[in-house]
């Protein structure tokens, strides 16, 4: 009976880690999601590690410092993002994000709106998950 309760109780702390993992990394994309919008180099400093891999739908790649630049020059302008179909799949100290953007953009002050198919790569870190990479590639 022991036995039972134990291995019962082991679970039910391994299932609230995982969904609390989750969440972690969801508030992570939030975040992220609310900086590109409204771009903050502190906190854009913070959740994003030094070697990140940028991807553009275009091919372009850009590092940290390339993409601060572009979001705090409003040289990529996001107005206002909108993330749907998300998952997260936590392995160890790594998390993939897959969602659909649909963005409007101001970019170099020409309107427009992007829809991309976002792959998200966060890295569990002692103050939290921190971005590694990024790839977009457009919707078919």
């Amino acid at each position: 009976m022991i036995r039972k309760l134990l291995i019962f109780s082991g679970l039910l702390i391994s299932t609230h880690f995982c969904f609390a993992q989750k969440a972690e990394v969801e508030d992570a994309v939030t975040r992220l999601t609310r900086l590109m919008v409204a771009p903050d180099s502190l906190a854009l400093d913070k959740i994003v590690l030094n070697n990140l891999s940028y991807g553009h739908s275009s091919g372009k790649i850009q590092t940290k410092q390339e993409f601060l630049h572009s979001l705090l020059s409003g040289e990529s302008d996001f107005v206002d993002i909108n993330l749907t179909d998300q998952s997260v799949i936590i392995q160890n100290k790594t998390a993939l994000v897959r969602h659909t953007l649909n963005a409007k953009t101001n970019d170099k002050n020409v309107p427009g709106n992007v829809k991309l198919y976002i792959l998200l790569i966060w890295s569990k870190e002692k103050t939290g998950w921190k971005l590694l990479g990024r790839q977009a590639v457009k919707v078919p």
